[in-house]
């Protein structure tokens, strides 16, 4: 296929009678009829007296301003075209498989087709209203750029009319954008609102209309058109980007073309001439020849002269040898006419068909219009589904607009992948499926709408949908994450979390920012024969790093540590081995989640785990460290055995009398304020043991075979010191707590000095711990080892409440879902993680999930009644917008101050500030008094923007005008929060500043 091809990733549409694409490819495939009378909310003014039939999407109304972070009173402003676009553009970027926030701040392109906007014809013209609000809420050129500013898209913005054909001709500039390279990713679409009678009387006039309310294109009966509402949105890469990146296809777009009728026999009459070259010219873009087209979606009007036209153009074309007739179709038989998004529909279907591989019938194909003379023409009306053959298959859609702008595009269907080697050979691995919403309720919303989904498919590996959710439901701050092998787990797990009280009471995860992550290297006593064998076999990711780390260590062990942990030998017991072994480990489950983009921001080692500290800090090279390890290892298992270690449930103001010159016995560490270890010989440990006992402490003597940091250490310290004279460390990439300093390490070098002092001096981990926690403020402490030890230690320490404490292989038979449920704590904690590491290859497949479920709490519609004008200059409060529908409103009008605005002071008093800044956001923003309060942001919280802040600036001079004279430049930076801002301008007040 062509270089030049363009494939459509990702769609989203709500057409009449079908909200959403499943919706809408049911109603192609049972020939519904889609049209009916017009709600009675949407018949403003004169010329609605009598029922208007057509097709009307349904809650057209419905728009959740607070995910988009729009105030009441803008969304209130805004065309209710604008506000289809966002959300059903939201859902076409899902539907792609990545998520909307992965885009952010890159090229894509956004390209609108509409026919102006009746929302600023109704409103507009009522001067006295107008806000600026309003005015770009009705500006039709705002459509694509809403959706740009939102999505923070960077890529070319514009919104497109050429009538009839706009959404059309948006899709075919999005193809050329993509192709010139001006962009990577685009999103092409239409909308269009049925709002004012105005259009339906121009077609009336013009003879075009249809006296019942359908379009019956191609039909013996045809009797004009229909007017419809629609909103389509869809996602197009360029086709080599989005098969590298393993992106469902729906078709590929081949070719497109536009040109002009020119001057034909009137500026709105069809030229038959025209729309034949620009089909020939699309087919010869897309290389292919007309006797290759399957079928094509017609513009299809259902008027007597254009459905001529239309086809005789078409004829002229398809009028070749062939072994069967090019099928034709209009969707507008199903939906009526919804003009500027006529085209995005028959897009859309055109790519569902290619999709599903099977043709819809036409709509009123039964009484074909014999004066089209379709079968000598080479063409023919579908009166059944048709379903299409293996292989490439073409396809065409036509757009014509009113004023001659004619578009076509060729697509064809989506190239065969080779598909990786089928998974069931091996057990499905444990995978991660995640959720994040913008509130603790349109989490539980999603997660229930989740749990249908899962619920309603076979039973079956849930690998494939936890990675696309990973790639698709990310980015929002309220968070879920669920980790599961199939899909009746998952289902479950779904439904609970959705079921949960907490969560209906707003407990929820929220990641307010990325979280600052310890980890902490367990050392020696933990080893196990067999530890991590189970997540080596499961994780490809540990397997590598284990590997690396076995490699490093070989040619000073004189065999593989690998084989020996993962074979339970015995040995590893033994002080020669168990200090590689964990050394590797460590080194391998840092680097296993490091590489799933969860690495450290500060490290911790614990005696021999120091080692693998300095390799993840950059202190040392994987090499040197494994040197190092190995040769401390064999000097210490060299040692004359004798001595032990005894473990004492006390502070070490319960030991100081024990230790000291003479006595043998030494300070090992301090591993809590009621958990220290001595060290020494045998027999003077268990008669400290003795006393101590007899005193009512807890001691334990811990199963080592020497008296390690102690000074029966001191044989070593000189081979080891000069074992490390070559190494010249580096210094740290993060913050190193030292056991050893018991602080985190300034500038003093892990050099050949720092190990050998290690070996024998006590292991003061409790100090390094609380200076780490004191001075990183890490959110999640993370236990690298392979049992757990020293989260238990951190767990006693005291810590501050929020401090996660998680470990990514708690015991022998630990697993890969321990690893994955450690990802999932930390990204519950605001990390975004690199998730395909998570997965073999074979895994990472897109599936398709259920579009984000948005509110339907809020409605905003057009409604008579003006809020009061506050009585000011030209500088006042704004003027009322079309409010909130009043049963449903998102907001209220400014009335008492909010509670939250009360009782400022510390005695309990009003902070009459406070008090005047919120009831001024209420005003500007037309929020619920109850919704503002001090801690509320302005621009992440409540959507402020430039316009809202000088609108605010005017109404807080108007309530306190002894705050007067501040500069916009003063306010900006107390804008952080209402608060802030109460806080300024009291100061302001107070200090009695003028310019």
């Amino acid at each position: 296929m062509s270089s030049r091809a363009v494939a459509l990733v990702g769609l989203d549409c709500v057409f009449p009678g079908a909200p959403g694409p499943d919706a809408y490819w049911d109603l192609l495939m049972r020939g519904g009829d889609a049209t009916g009378e017009q709600p009675g909310p949407r018949r403003f003014g004169p010329g609605y007296e009598t029922p208007v039939r057509g097709g009307f999407i349904d809650d057209a109304d419905v728009f959740d301003n607070d995910f988009f972070t729009v105030s009441p009173r803008e969304a209130a402003a805004m065309d209710p075209q604008q506000r289809l676009l966002l959300q059903c553009a939201w859902r076409a970027l899902e539907d792609s498989g990545r998520s909307p926030r992965s885009l952010a701040g890159g090229d894509t392109g956004v390209f609108v087709g509409m026919m102006g906007s009746e929302w600023g014809q109704l409103h507009l013209g009522d001067y006295g209203r107008v806000t600026p609000q309003l005015g770009a809420g009705s500006s039709a050129g705002m459509a694509a750029n809403r959706i740009s500013y939102h999505l923070d898209l960077k890529g070319p913005s514009l919104s497109v009319d050429t009538a009839c054909s706009s959404s059309l001709v948006a899709v075919h500039l999005a193809v050329n954008s993509l192709l010139s390279g001006e962009c990577g990713t685009a999103l092409a679409g239409g909308v269009n609102l049925v709002l004012t009678p105005a259009l339906g009387l121009v077609y009336a006039q013009m003879g075009l209309a249809s006296p019942d309310g359908r379009c019956r294109p191609f039909s013996a009966d045809a009797n004009g058109i229909a007017r419809s509402d629609g909103v389509g949105v869809v996602v197009l890469r360029r086709l080599e980007d989005a098969l590298a990146d393993g992106q469902r296809v729906y078709a590929v777009v081949r070719g497109t073309a536009v040109n002009q009728d020119g001057r034909s026999n009137g500026v709105t009459a069809p030229n038959r001439h025209s729309q034949r070259e620009v089909v020939a010219a699309a087919y010869r873009r897309a290389g292919v020849t007309p006797d290759q087209v399957r079928f094509v979606e017609a513009h299809g009007t259902g008027t007597a002269l254009g459905d001529v036209i239309e086809c005789g153009a078409l004829g002229e074309v398809h009028d070749v040898p062939r072994a069967e007739p090019c099928a034709i179709g209009s969707v507008k038989g199903n939906l009526g006419h919804t003009e500027g998004a006529s085209g995005i529909a028959g897009l859309i279907k055109v790519a569902l068909a290619l999709h599903h591989r099977i043709v819809p019938a036409s709509r009123y194909a039964d009484r074909e219009n014999p004066q089209l003379r379709l079968a000598e023409r080479g063409l023919a009306l579908l009166k059944a589904p048709v379903r299409l053959p293996a292989g490439e298959v073409v396809a065409g859609v036509s757009s014509f607009g009113m004023g001659g702008t004619n578009a076509h595009a060729v697509l064809a269907a989506a190239p065969r992948t080779a598909r990786t080697g089928r998974r069931r050979a091996a057990a499905a691995p444990a995978g991660v499926f995640t959720l994040s919403a913008d509130t603790p309720e349109a989490l539980r919303r999603n997660l229930a709408a989740q749990a249908e989904a899962v619920a309603a498919r076979p039973r079956g590996d849930a690998a494939a949908l936890c990675w696309t959710s990973n790639r698709v439901k990310t980015g929002l701050p309220y968070r879920a994450a669920f980790t599961a092998t199939d899909t009746v787990e998952l289902a479950a797990a779904l439904r609970a979390a959705a079921e949960d009280g907490r969560l209906a009471a707003g407990i929820a995860d929220r990641a307010w920012r990325p979280p600052v992550i310890g980890f902490l290297f367990t050392g020696q006593g933990v080893q196990e024969p067999g530890m991590t064998a189970a997540l080596y076999r499961q994780s490809p990711l540990y397997r590598r790093s284990l590997d690396e780390a076995d490699a490093a260590l070989a040619p000073h062990l004189g065999r593989s540590v690998r084989d020996l942990v993962l074979g339970g030998d015995p040995d590893l017991h033994r002080t020669r081995w168990a200090q590689p072994a964990l050394f590797a480990v460590g080194h391998a489950l840092a680097a296993t989640l490091g590489g799933l983009g969860a690495g450290p921001h500060v490290v911790l080692g614990h005696s021999v785990g120091e080692f693998a500290a300095a390799v993840t800090a950059g202190v040392l090279t994987l090499e040197e460290a494994a040197r190092l390890v190995a040769e401390r290892a064999r000097l210490m298992d060299a040692l004359p055995e004798g001595g032990g270690m005894l473990s004492v449930r006390a502070g070490r103001e319960a030991v100081e009398e024990f230790l000291g010159r003479g006595t043998g016995v030494s300070l090992a560490a301090v591993n809590g304020p009621r958990n220290t270890v001595l060290s020494g010989g045998v027999a003077e440990l268990e008669r400290v043991a003795g006393v101590l006992r007899g005193r009512g402490t807890h001691c334990r003597a811990v199963g080592v075979s020497h008296a390690f940091h102690s000074p029966l250490m001191d044989p070593v310290l000189e081979p080891l010191a000069a074992a490390a004279a070559g190494i010249t460390p580096a210094a740290p990439r993060i913050p190193v707590a030292s056991t050893r300093y018991g602080r985190l390490l300034a500038d003093e070098p892990m050099d050949g000095a720092y190990w050998a002092a290690q070996a024998a001096g006590p292991v003061l981990f409790a100090d390094a711990l609380a200076d780490l926690v004191a001075r990183t403020a890490p959110t999640a402490l993370v236990e690298i080892g392979p049992a757990p030890q020293l989260i238990q230690l951190a767990g006693r320490s005291g810590l501050a409440d929020g401090i996660r404490l998680l470990h990514p292989s708690p015991g022998r038979d630990a697993t890969a879902r321990d690893l994955a449920e450690t990802v999932a704590a930390l990204y519950r904690s605001g990390l975004e993680p690199q998730w395909d590491e998570l997965y073999e290859p074979v895994w990472r497949t897109t599936e398709r999930l259920p579009p984000y479920a948005f509110s339907a709490e809020h409605r905003f519609w057009h409604a008579a009644a003006a809020r009061p004008q506050v009585p000011s200059g030209p500088a006042a409060a704004p003027a009322a917008a079309p409010a909130a529908t009043p049963a449903t409103s998102a907001g209220a009008a400014a009335g008492p101050v909010p509670a939250a605005a009360e009782g400022g002071g510390s005695d309990g008093s009003a902070d009459p500030v406070l008090a005047a800044v919120v009831g001024a956001v209420v005003e500007v923003g037309d929020y619920a008094p109850e919704r503002v309060d001090r801690n509320s942001r302005f621009y992440e919280d409540l959507g402020f923007d430039s316009v809202m802040i000088m609108q605010l600036k005017d109404r807080i001079e108007t309530s306190l005008p002894q705050a007067g004279g501040i500069a916009v430049q003063q306010l900006l930076p107390a804008l952080r929060s209402v608060g802030t801002l109460a806080d300024f301008v009291g100061e302001w007040i107070s200090v009695g500043v003028r310019p």
